[in-house]
């Protein structure tokens, strides 16, 4: 994702670009089931003032590509930002969720796991994670796909609505930290922006907000992921 700048062009003539990665909204999620990649997972009300604010904050920004998990949630969060710019929603595979063992069990926020004993030996090796996809694995697609959404909004800027897990874990690679790492403590807020900006191909940057703060207080435990 970060390379040297294009020989013999000079810094001023090279394209600045950035990626915005979009955490979703919070989702409606009553029974806190760790819904993982699970159909029918929507924004609550308070997500979708979440993916309004997200909206509003980029409105005056020079968004020109929109891309989305293929996730209710990821693409009602998306919705609001494409619409104010005039623009489609492009679905990646590549930026769902990340595979969880624990999906579909009442284990969100990292509590119940006793309900299930069959599924302790899920959590005994953390460096993979034995729960669920590698985290290399996570790395590598959504390198994939920040690349290419940063070649289709060359010059401009570009936003991919993806989930927790996923822009951590490149977050943490970008920086050069270990993957491995306590889940409770991820910056990544519901309807928080992680920012990559790209002169040509290289990386200058990466910075994180939260459009949404003001809600975060009213958001529930195990409501987003």
């Amino acid at each position: 994702m970060t390379t040297q700048p294009e020989a013999g062009a000079p810094v001023a003539d090279l394209p600045r670009t950035v990626v915005h990665l979009l955490r979703h909204g919070e989702v409606f999620n009553p029974h806190r089931i760790l819904y993982g990649r699970l159909p029918g997972y929507h924004l609550s009300d308070l997500g979708r003032r979440m993916a309004d604010l997200a909206a509003e904050h980029l409105g005056d920004h020079d968004v020109v590509h929109v891309v989305s998990s293929p996730l209710e949630r990821a693409r009602e969060t998306a919705a609001p930002v494409a619409e104010a710019h005039g623009l489609e929603v492009h679905v990646d595979e590549r930026v769902v969720e990340a595979g969880n063992a624990f999906q579909g069990l009442q284990v969100a926020g990292g509590k119940g796991f006793l309900r299930h004993p069959r599924m302790i030996p899920k959590m005994l090796n953390p460096f993979r994670p034995s729960w669920g996809e590698p985290y290399v694995e996570l790395v590598e697609r959504m390198r994939r796909a920040i690349v290419d959404a940063r070649e289709a909004a060359r010059g401009h800027e570009a936003v991919i609505v993806s989930h927790q897990a996923p822009i951590w874990m490149i977050r943490l690679a970008t920086e050069g930290r270990p993957l491995v790492h306590n889940p409770t403590r991820r910056e990544c807020s519901l309807a928080s922006l992680t920012s990559l900006t790209f002169l040509g191909d290289e990386l200058l940057s990466l910075s994180y907000s939260e459009p949404a703060s003001s809600l975060l207080p009213q958001a529930q435990p195990g409501a987003g992921a």
